[in-house]
């Protein structure tokens, strides 16, 4: 009598695989804090002291020497301005400076406008993305959920498409987004509006003009309400480039402050009542300047 083989057991080894590559971009992601320079000079009565790292143009330089192609197509997307034509205006002449032939403005100032064939024509052939600064709710409730946007995430994770925001186009690119809330004072419970951002980087939370406008503490109540996500604070004429969802490298002239809530300890936030102040224990803080790298741990 022969004997019983042992049955194979069934593996999911692939589809786990698989499922962890899909959370992989291939594109690149630049993350800007607003104000970045546009071929301006130093101010005036600023001392070489502050200009150190100082590079006209240095941040969207870099976005141009991460485009793939010959003769490149960018898109600029100045729909969290409220004066979409003069922004948009303006970063076409930037980066005509710098030697990029082919932009176009997307013009996008309502739902029906995500809609457009050429719109998403000009999505499928581009080689980078730019959204501009405003108002970051004005942005994810016009682009969140439409086809263009989709798109747009799809040539992100499977093509190597670069996509830029600075100011609240920075803000609306993390999972959760700050939308709202006073500066200094952003630790009274209830002062931060927070809702889902357009998901390009995820279990991060993006903060700009952060140490200008002094927004730590509306970070750390945002960590307060959900410590595993990781707050990343950009300072003016400062970002980030994010390669494969999570390896950081910072450009530009100023700080980015990463706050790591998970960690923390303790957090009073789910008992005290709204206008009280909230609080919460042991916050790891990262300060971090040009050429700085870091791993993000998120996946």
């Amino acid at each position: 009598m022969s004997k019983k083989e042992p049955e194979k057991k069934e593996t999911n080894q692939p589809v786990v695989r698989e499922a962890i590559e899909s959370k992989i971009p291939k594109g690149t992601l630049i993350a800007i804090g607003g104000a970045e320079n546009k071929g301006d000079d130093p101010e005036a009565d600023s001392s070489d002291s502050e200009n150190l790292n100082f590079e006209k143009t240095e941040i969207l330089s870099r976005f141009v020497e991460e485009l793939k192609g010959s003769n490149p197509l960018v898109l600029v997307i100045p729909t969290a301005s409220s004066l979409p034509e003069e922004v948009g205006a303006s970063y076409i002449e930037v980066f005509k400076t710098l030697k990029v032939k082919k932009v176009e403005v997307l013009d996008i100032r309502n739902r029906e406008d995500t809609c457009k064939e050429e719109y998403l024509d000009l999505v499928k052939k581009a080689a980078g993305i730019l959204f501009t600064g405003g108002d970051q709710l004005k942005l994810t409730s016009i682009l969140g959920g439409t086809e263009l946007m989709r798109l747009i995430k799809e040539r992100y994770y499977k093509e190597t498409l670069v996509v830029a925001g600075t100011s609240a186009g920075a803000a609306a690119m993390s999972t959760q987004m700050i939308y709202q809330g006073m500066n200094g004072a952003g630790f009274i419970k209830g002062s931060v509006s927070i809702t889902a951002g357009l998901e390009l980087l995820n279990d991060v939370a993006i903060d700009t003009h952060f140490i200008k406008r002094g927004r730590i503490v509306r970070m750390a109540q945002m960590l307060a309400t959900n410590p595993t996500f990781i707050g990343v604070g950009l300072e003016e004429d400062t970002g980030i480039v994010v390669k494969g969802g999570n390896q950081i490298e910072v450009i530009g002239s100023g700080l980015v402050v990463l706050v790591d809530g998970r960690k923390s300890t303790r957090t009073n936030i789910y008992e005290v009542e709204e206008g009280v102040p909230v609080t919460i224990r042991d916050l790891t803080v990262h300060l971090l300047g040009k050429g700085d790298t870091y791993t993000l741990e998120i996946f």
